[in-house]
């Protein structure tokens, strides 16, 4: 008679036995019949070996397809109704098909906040909703974007992330006058209309059946086109007309579906090797590094010290910065003011960090010097913190922790990095 085994026995046996394998059987079976799997019999553990490769190798295909090969969602056909949704707005509201009953037209855009094309577009879509809304159309903006697919390199040309917090900020910065909707977490809507990129936009009659899905306008630079494409299909579906171009290609940032987070921690873990270092440096080099005379990039450094507070706790927030704009005319700069026999703590505290940036430590132990060669203003506190133009133009300098929002504002909203491609 066949001996049942309770799970929690099972691994044991088999490491006693030297089947490691059968590990896999373990987390997939209730009860084992243990004599199936004695070790005195050489050909059934090869058996169960050869079950468990399989189990392994079956297990690895099905999440490799699940995350890499997942089929792209279709977009809404032409002369297909409106699918309802039910999502939060950034007032507060739940918002449905139903809430924009009385509109002769709805617009339904699909945007979000981190992408250069849909920042490029923002000022376009706000003076059309604000145009036409005395024609009985009404406008609503949804982000589709999973928080967990986007990664701080894809947040180079913006200061905000797509989550609904961050939402509410970036409308209260453009003063949005129609409802922005948050679709993120489960992305039903989004599946449902299938929008390629941010902005995608969707016109519907006040029947809402589908008229027009496509681009604003062909022009993505702020100042060269004025939603052209978008207007003459509004007017058109005004009028009663079929919508002479009902579909448009078109082209942005492409939606984050919460699959593609497998990029995201891949790059994570690409992020976490790189090596990180640090490297003594004089007087004669700290005043070349705020000259910045011949990088030709928008530098932020920042002066530190291990046993400073403040400066540990913000120390994070700058890393975030420098994976966002490390890709653009950007560098990250630390210096250290530690005593140099503390070296190996600082390079232990980086790593920890992981600040794959320039990281210098200053080589005399007389901290005043070093003060007088960074900016003559600064009066010694740590942390201290300064921008500086290619050319050596300080745009910002400030000794306390910094306002990381504040930051990512002013370094993207810089002439020398932007919003837009």
């Amino acid at each position: 008679m066949k001996t049942e085994i309770k799970r929690r026995d099972f691994v044991t046996k088999c490491f006693k036995a030297g089947v490691t394998g059968c590990v896999l059987l373990y987390s997939n079976s209730k009860n084992i019949p243990w004599d199936l799997i004695n070790p005195v019999n050489p050909k059934t553990i090869k058996s169960v070996l050869k079950i468990s490769l399989f189990l392994l190798l079956l297990i690895t295909t099905s999440i490799g397809y699940s995350q890499t090969n997942h089929p792209e969602p279709l977009t809404l056909k032409i002369g297909s109704k409106a699918p309802d949704f039910s999502l939060p707005g950034i007032d507060g509201k739940t918002y449905t098909l139903k809430s924009f009953e009385k509109a002769s037209v709805l617009v339904i855009v699909f945007s979000c906040n981190h992408c250069p094309t849909a920042q490029a577009y923002e000022d376009r879509i706000i003076a059309i909703e604000k145009n036409y809304r005395s024609k009985g159309v009404s406008l609503v903006m949804i982000s589709p974007n999973s928080t967990t697919a986007l990664n701080y390199s894809e947040l180079g040309y913006t200061d905000k992330g797509d989550s609904f917090e961050e939402m509410k900020l970036r409308s209260k910065d453009k003063g949005f006058t129609f409802p922005y909707l948050y679709d993120g977490d489960n992305q039903k809507c989004a599946l449902a209309y299938g929008p390629v990129a941010t902005p995608h936009c969707f016109v519907f009659d006040k029947n809402r059946v589908l008229c027009y899905a496509g681009r604003v306008d062909g022009s993505e630079k702020p100042g060269t086109g004025n939603g052209e494409d978008l207007k003459n299909a509004i007017d058109e579906v005004l009028a009663g007309k079929p919508v002479t171009t009902p579909t448009t290609k078109v082209f942005g940032c492409s939606i984050k579906w919460s699959w593609k987070g497998e990029y995201t921690q891949k790059l994570y873990k690409q992020w976490a090797e790189l090596p990180v270092t640090l490297e003594d440096i004089d007087i004669n080099g700290i005043k070349e590094l705020v000259k910045n005379s011949s990088s030709g990039k928008l530098r932020l450094i920042n002066i530190w010290a291990t046993w400073c507070g403040p400066c540990v706790t913000e120390f994070p927030d700058l890393v975030i910065i420098d994976r966002m704009y490390r890709e653009r005319k950007f560098e990250f700069i630390t210096i250290s003011a530690d005593k140099g026999a503390k070296k190996q703590d600082v390079l232990a505290f980086l790593k920890q960090h992981e600040a794959s940036n320039k990281n210098y430590i200053f080589n005399k132990d007389d901290v005043y010097q070093m003060i007088e060669a960074i900016d003559p203003e600064w009066k010694g506190g740590l942390p201290y913190t300064m921008v500086i133009e290619p050319g050596g133009n300080i745009i910002y300098r400030k000794q306390d922790i910094i306002d990381p929002a504040q930051m990512k504002k002013l370094i993207v909203d810089d002439k020398f990095i932007g919003r837009y491609y």
